[in-house]
């Protein structure tokens, strides 16, 4: 049943944004307006609560995680002689290539789609979507509402971004690997905590991943910790 369930949110949430008419679903833009906060789409970050801690590791997996770190700082990533789009789908296009990985494999039909709607639906043929408690390296970690895909001034916009899972920190802090317009970049989710940006100490536990706008509607979040939808591991 928990299966069906998560199919069903996903059908339901990958329908809106592939009626959106656009490609990645990774620009951190876009224009907001006052409406009735009611019209917010939950996160599942609260479904995470309990996570996370690293999994043992499997060859495949940490190479994947290997491939992301290898290209941070830079502006897009290059694999095999190929560019791929400088935007989070690309980027994990390209580190799963690395792998002999077709993220979009058997999804032509949903050409012009959203491209971590895409990359979610692989993730559900091929793979394991989960919430934790556990995380392998080379997992895929996917965000709800990181930006106003649909336009409508409302964060009612489903898988919007998706990164790679580098590990795990002692207190539960994920750190993965994203392209954003600033490049690619680490950026770290700890759901014990995902309201808090900062510890006492001054260590990041959850990065901004949206932009705040001054037409936010109250209610839209912005921390990586309270955008979370799922992780992803590919089958073994």
């Amino acid at each position: 049943m928990r299966v069906l369930g998560i199919r069903r949110h996903f059908i339901i949430g990958f329908l809106v944004v592939l009626g959106a008419g656009l490609v990645s679903g990774c620009t951190a833009t876009g224009r907001q307006s006052i409406q009735d906060e009611r019209s917010v789409i939950p996160t599942m970050g609260t479904r995470g609560g309990h996570c996370c801690a690293m999994a043992k590791a499997v060859p495949r997996q940490t190479a994947l995680a290997k491939t992301a770190v290898r290209f941070v700082g830079h502006s897009r990533i290059r694999i095999g002689g190929r560019s791929y789009a400088p935007d989070c789908s690309g980027f994990v296009q390209g580190v799963y290539a690395s792998q002999r990985v077709d993220v979009y494999d058997g999804l032509g039909e949903l050409n012009g789609g959203n491209g971590v709607g895409r990359i979610f639906t692989h993730m559900v043929q091929h793979g394991r979507i989960h919430y934790g408690p556990t995380v392998h390296p080379g997992d895929l970690v996917f965000f709800h509402n990181t930006w106003d895909f649909n336009h409508d001034g409302l964060p009612n916009d489903p898988l919007t971004h998706v990164g790679v899972v580098e590990g795990v920190e002692h207190d539960g802090t994920v750190v993965f690997v994203s392209s954003v317009s600033a490049g690619i970049r680490r950026y770290r989710m700890n759901l014990g905590q995902p309201a808090v940006h900062k510890a006492a100490d001054g260590r990041v536990l959850n990065d901004f991943l949206r932009r705040k706008l001054p037409g936010d509607i109250k209610g839209t979040q912005y921390l990586t910790g309270k955008l979370f939808a799922a992780f992803g591991t590919l089958a073994q």
